[in-house]
C-alpha cells in the first residue's frame, strides 16, 4: 500500500514546493496547480476502477497499464523539470527545464513505442569441465515472462518472438514462466499456434512462473487457482511443449546425458516473491534421484532460489526471470543500473558462484506500464562449451 502513497504523495509535496517557490512566474498558478495535482491522483484513479470491478479482466487490467503510463508520462518530465530549475531562476535553468522535460518524455514515449517490441538477442557462451563431450556446442535458447495478456499487438510480437527464436536454430528452448498475465484464456487458439511453431531439436520445454498460477484471478468462484494451472498446462502440451513440474528429465547423446530440472512456482511465495531471499526452500520432487554427477540445468522463474539450488549440488546453469530489471535498465560506464537493484540481489544477466552460473533474463513482456526503458525484450542464447 505504501507504493500508490508515495506515488501520489510525493509529486503532490514537488509541485507544491515547485509553485510556492516560483509563484511569480505564474500568472494562473492555482488552475496549474488544481491541473497538475489531477495528474498526481490518476494512480488512485487506477486503483479505484480496480476494486470496483469483480474481477480483474483483461481489459481492466489493460486499463490501468494505461493509466498509470499516463501518469509516468504527465509525471515524470515534470519532475525533471522542477529538478532543473531548482539550481535556480536564471535564464539558463528557464532554458533547460524545458529541455530536460522533453527529454524526459521522449525517453518515455520511446519506451513505449519501440523500447518495449525491439527484440534484443544475447549470446553467452559458458564453459565447463563437467559438460560431457557429447554435449559440447550445446546451443540452448531461453526465453522467459511473456505475459500474453498484456502485449499491446500479441499478434505480431509472438510472431517476431517465435520467428527470432527459430532463426537462432538452437538445441533446446527452455520457457522460464509467467506464459499469461492473469488466467490461462489469454493463451488462446492463435497464441497457441505461434507459440507451436518454435523449433528445436529436444523441443521446448517451461515450467510456470507466478501469474501462471492464478494468484491473480480476484473471482476464484469462476475460476478456482487449480483450474486455471491445469487448463494452461493442458493448452502448453497440446501445443507441444514440455512443461516440468518439479521434475527432471534427461537430455542424451550416445552414451552420454545431462540432467534438466524444472521448479514449478509455488503459490504460497505470493507475499515473499519479491524477497531478496528465500531461505529453507522445498524443491519437493524436482531433485528426486537425479545424480548430482550430471551436469545438470535447472529453471527456476524465481532467481532468488539460485543459492539453495547450489546448496543442493545442482544448477550447473540455471535460468530465471520475474524481474524485467523492472522494465528500465540504465547503462553508464560499462555498468547497468536499474530500480530492481532496490528488491533483488540477483536482477539481471549472469552471475558466477562455486564454478556455476545463474542467468536472469529480462524477459519479453511488460506488466504495470506497457513500456521498457533500456531494458529490451530479451531472448538469451547459450552455447556450451567443455
Amino acid at each position: 500500500m505504501w507504493m500508490p502513497l508515495f506515488l501520489i504523495l510525493l509529486p503532490l509535496a514537488a509541485d507544491g514546493w515547485h509553485f510556492r517557490r516560483h509563484r511569480k512566474a505564474y500568472r494562473y498558478r492555482n488552475l496549474l496547480l488544481t491541473l497538475v495535482a489531477a495528474g498526481d491522483l490518476l494512480p488512485l484513479a487506477g486503483i479505484v476502477l480496480f476494486w470496483l470491478m469483480k474481477d480483474n479482466t483483461g481489459g481492466v487490467v489493460t486499463a490501468a497499464m494505461w493509466i498509470f503510463f499516463a501518469y509516468l508520462l504527465l509525471t515524470l518530465p515534470r519532475m525533471a523539470y522542477y529538478i532543473v530549475r531548482a539550481f535556480g531562476k536564471g535564464r539558463a535553468t528557464r532554458i533547460l527545464a524545458p529541455i530536460a522535460a522533453l527529454g524526459m518524455a521522449g525517453v518515455l514515449i520511446h519506451g513505449a513505442v519501440s523500447g518495449r517490441r525491439t527484440l534484443a538477442v544475447h549470446r553467452v557462451t559458458l564453459r565447463s569441465d563437467r559438460l560431457p563431450e557429447a554435449f559440447d556446442g550445446l546451443r540452448i535458447a531461453q526465453f522467459t515472462d511473456l505475459h500474453i495478456g498484456t502485449l499491446v499487438d500479441p499478434d505480431r510480437e509472438m510472431r517476431a518472438l517465435v520467428d527470432s527464436l527459430n532463426a537462432l536454430r538452437p538445441d533446446l528452448v527452455i520457457f522460464c514462466g509467467d506464459l499469461v498475465n492473469i488466467r490461462y484464456t489469454e493463451l488462446d487458439s492463435t497464441a497457441m499456434r505461434l507459440l507451436g511453431g518454435i523449433r528445436s531439436r529436444y523441443g521446448t520445454f517451461s515450467i510456470t512462473g507466478n501469474h501462471d498460477t492464478g494468484n491473480y484471478v480476484r473471482d476464484t468462484l469462476s475460476l478456482p487457482p487449480a483450474t486455471n494451472i491445469a487448463a494452461l498446462v493442458e493448452r502448453q502440451r497440446a501445443m507441444g511443449w514440455r512443461v516440468l513440474d518439479n521434475e527432471t528429465v534427461y537430455l542424451r547423446r550416445g552414451d552420454d546425458s545431462i540432467s534438466l530440472s524444472g521448479i514449478s512456482y509455488d503459490r504460497s511465495l505470493a507475499r515473499q516473491r519479491h524477497d531478496r531471499t528465500l531461505p529453507g526452500y522445498d524443491f519437493g520432487t524436482t531433485y528426486r534421484d537425479v545424480p548430482q554427477d550430471l551436469y545438470n540445468i535447472t529453471a527456476a522463474h524465481i532467481p532468488q532460489l539460485w543459492e539453495q539450488i547450489l546448496d543442493a549440488g545442482y544448477g550447473d546453469l540455471t535460468l530465471s526471470g520475474h524481474v524485467h530489471s523492472m522494465q528500465c535498465k540504465i547503462r553508464l560506464f560499462g555498468r547497468a543500473f536499474s530500480p530492481a537493484q532496490l528488491m533483488y540481489r540477483h536482477w539481471s544477466g549472469p552471475y558466477e558462484k562455486q564454478g556455476r552460473t545463474l542467468y536472469v533474463n529480462d524477459g519479453i513482456g511488460y506488466v504495470g506500464f506497457p513500456m521498457r526503458i533500456g531494458a529490451n525484450p530479451e531472448i538469451t542464447l547459450f552455447e556450451l562449451r567443455r
